[in-house]
């Protein structure tokens, strides 16, 4: 029996005994009763087994803009302001409010623009009751001791200011979310997560294709409008909504004239949800990753975000009538029952009409240089995998990198700054794994499966890639700050049972 066809069934199992509702012990994460790029399409393969959606959302409210944190700072090139991370209500639903954790009581939080070479100092006050974080800039070329990784925990009640410098050449889209240590799961879904724009001196994409920036969450709620807990199921494979929300709203819609090209910057903000998505009746471009512009613009019929990813991209709204953005199905990977069924969703509707809009000026065929890194000094070698099994005290769970869970007193490599490397991250788990880097971007340069290596279709900056089950992908880094980075797969739940380590980079 195929691997994941024996760990399904042990699953199935697991469910189906009198003891599906104990504890679970997760190695190398925290003890829970119920805690409050991509390699191949193709379908999912079995049966799809859907939770049923126990509130309906509104769809069609007309699309709505991220508010921005205000600057309080006077001096030009310096950014200032105050997060607060603090429970909020949020009526999703008619007639409901939803319990919620919110910056500045909004969810998604503020959106914060500044441009590279900026000044920033961010005051971070942690008012959740009960419960440390942090706050994460996400791709976001800080110092160690500004990243908000989990061994630098903000108490509840307590507060801290985060201080970097934006370097030239940083321009890009990137987020912020906490990242405390057995929390970070729960807090991200309970909402918080916010836009962190880098816009760079000279913009070479005409102002007359907008900014857009689309937030992609999900969201699961009890008929009461509550949040459920998350469930052994959500432990295993990541916790996964039943409503796709773009910046907080079911299906939004925009209307725009016939003609119109529009710049869109895509945020997969959610826990553990990968979205392969086309846009009908309209043509995509791509034109960013997760660091920022690509050197030319690329056509693309379809486009995929795997958890924590971020694209830029420009869409030529050229016919008549409505252009949808959909979702397409897409085998991540899935254990255990309620498989959400993820094709045909109408994320985002758009209301073309017939009068034309005036002629928008081409895109440069050029949008910037992207560095070669050059030979690596070294390679090293992360191998993904998964356990799983029952023992007296219930079931137990842990996914590892190197056959090891994470620890936070234990720092798994050494790294040179400025030293260029070749990381192999070969999957060997039986579900997609997003991988992620702290504190700078990477190129991947290949991936390989089924003794089959493709080359990326262009170079680009990346901090997150989808490393498929069975998949091998090779990518060059380089960090140039010193101190400890961690690097884990943005599936959160996993990153909480052990799927994290740590690289300590030495001046």
């Amino acid at each position: 029996m195929h691997r994941r066809s024996f760990l399904a069934a042990g699953v199935a199992t697991i469910f189906a005994s009198p003891r599906a509702s104990a504890q679970m012990n997760m190695t190398g994460g925290h003890g829970m009763g119920g805690h409050g790029g991509h390699g191949g399409h193709g379908g999912h393969g079995g049966h799809t087994i859907s939770a049923p959606n126990a509130v309906a959302l509104p769809e069609g409210a007309p699309l709505r803009e991220l508010p921005r944190l205000v600057n309080q700072a006077a001096a030009k090139g310096v950014f200032k302001a105050r997060l607060t991370a603090q429970p909020a209500k949020v009526r999703f639903a008619a007639g409901l409010d939803t319990p919620v954790l919110g910056y500045n009581g909004l969810s998604p939080g503020p959106l914060i623009a500044v441009t590279e070479g900026d000044q920033v100092e961010i005051i971070f006050a942690n008012r959740i009751p009960g419960e440390e974080s942090t706050i994460h800039w996400h791709g976001m070329p800080v110092p160690a001791d500004q990243d908000g990784n989990p061994m630098d925990p903000v108490a509840s009640g307590a507060e801290r200011t985060y201080r970097f410098s934006l370097p030239e050449g940083s321009a890009g889209s990137y987020w912020y979310h906490p990242h405390p240590h057995g929390r970070t799961a729960s807090q991200v879904y309970r909402g918080l997560a916010g836009i962190f724009l880098v816009k760079p001196k000279v913009d070479p994409i005409p102002v007359a294709y907008g900014d857009t920036p689309l937030v992609f969450t999900d969201l699961r709620l009890a008929a009461d409008g509550t949040m459920p807990d998350s469930t052994m199921v959500d432990l295993m494979n990541g916790r996964v909504g039943d409503h796709v929300l773009v910046n907080g709203q079911k299906n939004p819609s925009l209307s725009v004239l016939r003609g119109t090209k529009r710049r869109f910057r895509l945020f997969n903000a959610t826990n553990a949800r990968f979205l392969r998505m086309s846009f009908e009746d309209a043509a995509i471009t791509v034109i960013g990753t997760d660091g920022g512009l690509l050197e030319k613009p690329v056509p693309a019929d379809e486009i995929f975000l795997a958890p924590a990813e971020r694209l830029d991209v420009i869409v030529a709204f050229g016919k008549a009538g409505k252009a949808t953005l959909r979702t397409l199905d897409y085998d991540r990977g899935w254990m255990g029952p309620h498989r959400p069924a993820d094709a045909s969703m109408s994320l985002l509707s758009v209301n073309v009409a017939q009068a034309a809009a005036e002629p928008a000026p081409p895109l440069p065929d050029r949008l910037r240089t992207i560095e070669d890194l050059g030979a690596p000094a070294q390679t090293r070698r992360f191998v993904l995998t998964e356990t799983m099994g029952m023992d007296a005290s219930g079931m137990t769970m842990a996914f590892l990198i190197n056959g090891a869970a994470f620890d936070m007193k234990r720092v798994d490599i050494v790294a040179k700054a400025g030293e260029v490397e070749l990381w192999e991250i070969v999957n060997q788990a039986d579900m997609d794994h997003p991988f992620h880097v702290h504190g700078t971007q990477f190129q991947w340069v290949e991936r390989e499966r089924n003794g089959r290596v493709t080359k990326p279709a262009y170079r680009a900056w990346k901090d997150t890639v989808n490393v498929a089950h069975g998949e091998t992908v090779r990518l060059l880094i380089r960090q140039d700050l010193p101190g400890q980075r961690m690097y884990h797969c943005h599936i959160l739940e996993h990153e909480e049972l052990g799927m994290m380590g740590i690289v300590d980079v030495k001046a």
